[in-house]
C-alpha cells in the first residue's frame, strides 16, 4: 500500500507532512561486555489516512477552488477591459461637451451681432433710402432665420448629448457596483481556500482510493 500526500493544485511549496524523531526504546538491553545499551529501536508513528470518501470529497473541492479562481481571472480581466472602455467613452463625451460648449458661444455671439443690427437698422432707418432699408432688413431676416436653424440643432444637440451622459452614468454605477461584487467573491474564494487547506491539504492517503477515485471522476466527465 502507497501512501501519498494530497497537496492543493494552485498552492506553491505547501509545507510537507512533520515527520516525527526517533523514539528511544527505555527497555533496551544493556550489553554486558561494553556496559552500553544496545542498538536502540525506532517506533515510526502511525500515519491516518484519509478515507475513500474524504479523499473525494478534497478532491471536489479542490475542482471547486480552482474553477472559481479561474471564473475570478476572468471577471478581473473583463473589470479592466470594462474599466479602459469607460475611459474612452468619458474621453469621447468630453469632446463632444467641448465641441457643443464653443458652438452654443458662437451662437450667444451671433445672437448678440443680430441684436445690434436690429436696433441699427431702427436707428438709421429714417435716414436710409428704401432701396438701403430693404436691403438691411433682408441681411437681418436672413440671419435672423440662419441663427434659428443653428440654435434648433444646437438644442437637439443638447439632448441627445444628455442622453448620452445618462446611459455613460448608469455604465459607471454598474460598473462601481461591479468592483464590490467582485471583491466579496474573491474574499469568499480565497476562505475556501483557506478551509480546503485546513481540512486536505499534506493529507495522507491510500493510491488505490486515488485510482478508483479517478476512475469515478472520468466516468462522471470530471
Amino acid at each position: 500500500m502507497k501512501r501519498i500526500l494530497l497537496s492543493l493544485a494552485l498552492a506553491a511549496a505547501l509545507p510537507v507532512l512533520a515527520q516525527s524523531g526517533p523514539t528511544v526504546n527505555p527497555n533496551a538491553k544493556v550489553d554486558p561486555k561494553n556496559n552500553k545499551v544496545g542498538k536502540p529501536v525506532v517506533e515510526k508513528p502511525k500515519v491516518k489516512l484519509m478515507t475513500r470518501d474524504e479523499l473525494r470529497h478534497c478532491m471536489d473541492l479542490n475542482d471547486a477552488n480552482v474553477k472559481e479562481a479561474q471564473a475570478i481571472k476572468d471577471g478581473q480581466a473583463s473589470y479592466k477591459q470594462e474599466s479602459t472602455d469607460l475611459r474612452a467613452e468619458k474621453d469621447l463625451i468630453q469632446k463632444e461637451e467641448e465641441s457643443y460648449t464653443a458652438e452654443v458661444g458662437e451662437l450667444k455671439k451671433e445672437r448678440e451681432a443680430i441684436l445690434k443690427l436690429n436696433e441699427e437698422i431702427k436707428a438709421t432707418a429714417s435716414k436710409m433710402s428704401k432701396e438701403e432699408l430693404d436691403a438691411k432688413r433682408k441681411d437681418y431676416e436672413a440671419r435672423a432665420a440662419k441663427f434659428d436653424a443653428a440654435a434648433t440643432g444646437v438644442t437637439e444637440r443638447a439632448k441627445v448629448l444628455e442622453a448620452k451622459r445618462k446611459v455613460f452614468s448608469d455604465k459607471v454605477d454598474k460598473f462601481n457596483g461591479s468592483f464590490k461584487l467582485l471583491e466579496d467573491r474573491t474574499d469568499a474564494h480565497l476562505d475556501k481556500v483557506d478551509a480546503w487547506k485546513a481540512e486536505c491539504s499534506n493529507k495522507s492517503y491510500d493510491e488505490a482510493d486515488e485510482a478508483a477515485v479517478k476512475k469515478e471522476r472520468a466516468a462522471a466527465g470530471k
